[in-house]
C-alpha cells in the first residue's frame, strides 16, 4: 500500500504553480512554463477519470502531453501570432518609414542629416541641398535611407 498517492488536485496545484511561474517570468523564457501547466491540467482530468493510474504512467503521460502541447502551441502561434499594440517597440526608427522630413545638413556624396521631430538623424540618399523634402524608405544602423520626393 502506498502512503502517498498523486491525486487530480496535485496535478492542478502543479499547473497553478507553473502558471504563476509563467506570469512571474513575463514571457522571458518564451512560454516555457505554459505548456507543462496545460499538460498538468490535462493530467489532473485524466487522473480524475482514472484514479488508479500508477505514478509512473502519470509522469510518462505528463511528459507526452507536455511535448504534444509544446508542438501544437508553437504551430498555432506560428500561424496566428499575437497582435501587439506597439509593433515598433524596440525597433528604433521603424516608425519613421514612409514619413517626409526636411534635410537640415546637405546630403553630399550620399551622406547628410535630416530633421526628425526634435532631433537630427544621419541620412543616406541622393545628393540634395538643405531644406529639400525627402521620404524615409528604410532604416539601418542608426541611419535613415531616404529618397527625393
Amino acid at each position: 500500500m502506498e502512503f502517498f498517492q498523486i491525486n487530480y488536485w496535485h496535478w492542478w496545484m502543479l499547473a497553478m504553480a507553473l502558471f504563476i511561474l509563467e506570469f512571474l517570468a513575463l514571457g522571458t523564457f518564451g512560454s516555457f512554463f505554459l505548456w507543462p501547466a496545460i499538460a498538468a491540467i490535462a493530467m489532473g482530468f485524466l487522473v480524475l477519470l482514472v484514479p488508479m493510474l500508477s505514478l509512473e504512467y502519470q509522469v510518462l503521460i505528463l511528459a507526452v502531453i507536455s511535448i504534444v502541447s509544446v508542438v501544437v502551441g508553437r504551430l498555432y502561434l506560428g500561424k496566428h501570432p499575437l497582435l501587439n499594440d506597439q509593433p515598433f517597440l524596440n525597433k528604433r526608427g521603424t516608425e519613421l518609414i514612409g514619413r517626409i522630413y526636411p534635410v537640415n545638413q546637405a546630403i553630399v556624396n550620399g551622406i547628410g542629416r535630416i530633421l526628425v521631430d526634435d532631433g537630427s538623424w544621419r541620412a543616406e540618399g541622393p545628393d540634395c541641398p538643405v531644406g529639400t523634402l525627402v521620404k524615409v524608405i528604410s532604416v539601418g544602423n542608426a541611419c535613415l535611407k531616404v529618397k527625393l520626393l
